[in-house]
């Protein structure tokens, strides 16, 4: 039979990294977590925790016995919430996100949600890291772009619009390049997400696609340097309509190459399991792809 209270112990400790920090979580002293894992190890003869001085790791074991706690710790929440009021969301939600779309879109989508679901505890991480759901105690993860191959669940919920810009002190100096294939002749922030970092995709008036290899003496990885840089006649940046969608508006970039589409990304939601998905979880994706929805507007000339 399991003890509830010391699968908590263990998920707390494993998402958090030390027991003091999953005994604030918890309400407990870190004393009383550490007992718990104690007791759970003894019942199974195993050891899950490596102790250190500075935090607890998981063993191999400890991995597997994690999945299978929140597993658990889910899967009773989901019981849960079939017998609370169906306004009702309790509990707690770890969500990932990339940063730009987290920093322009989800937070203050996710601030909403949680303004209007008092009783859950709402946590969002902002990292362009993949991370690892079920290891690092996520329920949800929001990520951009096409998906490799897991054992995840995965539901479409948007679409990443990117768009060429530089500013009007750039071009009046360089000039304005009149096709994609321009960009090969320099002056270009080059984005080290992109894969390859050298190549931005676009789509002619055929509809056909076109693959520009770009040129460039600065490479970044994050689009916000990336905008300030633009801004400042750093060149020519490929970047997020979100980003910079009032910076167009005010003239301090000005969108280029408006005669050939450019690329675009999917948004996709990634959860553990399809199966007794949390209500907390399908609502907040549901809130989620309406911001989405609500941003995905075109750029004007």
């Amino acid at each position: 039979m399991h003890n509830l209270p010391e699968l908590e112990a263990l998920v707390a400790t494993a998402r958090l990294g030390s027991f003091a920090a999953a005994a604030q979580q918890l309400g407990i002293s870190a004393t009383m977590v550490g007992r718990r894992i104690q007791n759970l190890e003894a019942r199974h003869g195993a050891r899950l925790l490596e102790r250190t001085t500075r935090a607890q790791k998981l063993t191999v074991l400890g991995a597997q016995f994690l999945e299978q706690s929140i597993r658990i710790l889910d899967e009773l929440a989901v019981l849960d919430e079939l017998s609370s009021p169906a306004a009702s969301l309790k509990g707690s939600l770890r969500i990932s996100a990339p940063t730009t779309l987290g920093v322009t879109t989800l937070g203050p989508a996710i601030a909403e949600f949680a303004k209007a679901h008092p009783a859950l505890s709402v946590e969002l991480s902002l990292s362009n890291r993949r991370v690892d759901l079920v290891a690092e105690g996520y329920d949800l993860a929001i990520r951009v772009g096409d998906l490799p191959s897991s054992t995840l669940v995965s539901k479409r919920i948007g679409t990443y619009r990117l768009i060429c810009c530089a500013s009007p002190s750039w071009l009046a100096a360089h000039g304005e390049p009149a096709t994609p294939m321009d960009l090969a002749k320099g002056g270009c922030i080059v984005n080290s997400n992109f894969n390859p970092p050298d190549i931005w995709h676009f789509i002619d008036a055929k509809g056909e696609a076109i693959a520009a290899r770009i040129s460039g003496a600065l490479q970044l990885d994050n689009d916000e340097a990336q905008r300030t840089i633009a801004q400042q006649g750093g060149g020519i940046a490929c970047l997020p309509v979100d980003l910079v969608r009032s910076d167009l508006q005010d003239g301090s970039l000005v969108q280029l190459l408006m005669d050939f589409g450019t690329d675009s990304m999917p948004i996709h939601a990634i959860y553990p399991s399809r199966r007794l998905l949390p209500k907390r979880v399908a609502a907040v994706i549901e809130a989620v792809a309406a911001a989405l929805s609500r941003s995905d507007f075109p750029i004007s000339k």
